[in-house]
């Protein structure tokens, strides 16, 4: 889509990792939870590490249909293999399990998964607010997937933090 405003993996990964920490946080601190806070914004940082070699594919073409997503998870291990091949011997252990999803780290997978969406979500609202008309429809959809996730922290996320991105700085130091 066209878009205003750039933006490159790196910004995307760290405002992913600023939000997951955030999620981690909401789910220690107001649900009871008893998960690693660090440890989510430490995968957010990495969830997209794959695009280095893949590029970003656009999400309604990720998913149009499950041979796509097929295809392209088999792209993204590919990718993650190489990566993971490039680094020194001593460090590959370490680094592996931030490059794809572990089923030991599933609950903090789902919370980096929100943030990355919520991170999308942003992205549209900054776009729409700009002018740039072709991210509403993607903005709805993109609130309509983290609704459908039914995690509070998503929504505790939208309630509290969410408006705060479509203020002027002048809005938002009172």
């Amino acid at each position: 889509m066209r878009s205003t405003m750039p933006e490159n993996i790196s910004e995307h990964s760290l405002e992913t990792a600023f939000i997951a920490h955030v999620l981690a946080l909401y789910r220690n601190v107001r649900f009871g939870g008893n998960v690693d806070p660090e440890r989510a914004a430490l995968l957010a940082m990495y969830h997209d590490v794959t695009e280095i070699i893949t590029g970003d594919l656009p999400t309604p073409v990720k998913y149009y249909n499950p041979e796509i997503k097929v295809q392209y998870d088999k792209i993204e291990e590919m990718a993650k293999n190489k990566l993971i091949g490039l680094l020194p011997d001593d460090l590959k252990e370490y680094y592996s399990p931030l490059f794809g999803r572990t089923d030991e780290e599933a609950e903090l997978w789902k919370l980096v998964k929100a943030a990355d969406k919520l991170s999308a979500l942003i992205k549209c609202m900054e776009e729409r607010l700009m002018g740039n008309g072709e991210f509403a429809n993607a903005e709805k959809a993109t609130l309509d997937s983290i609704h459908a996730m039914e995690l509070p922290e998503a929504e505790e996320f939208i309630k509290e933090f969410l408006v705060s991105y479509s203020l002027t700085l002048d809005d938002q130091v009172i």
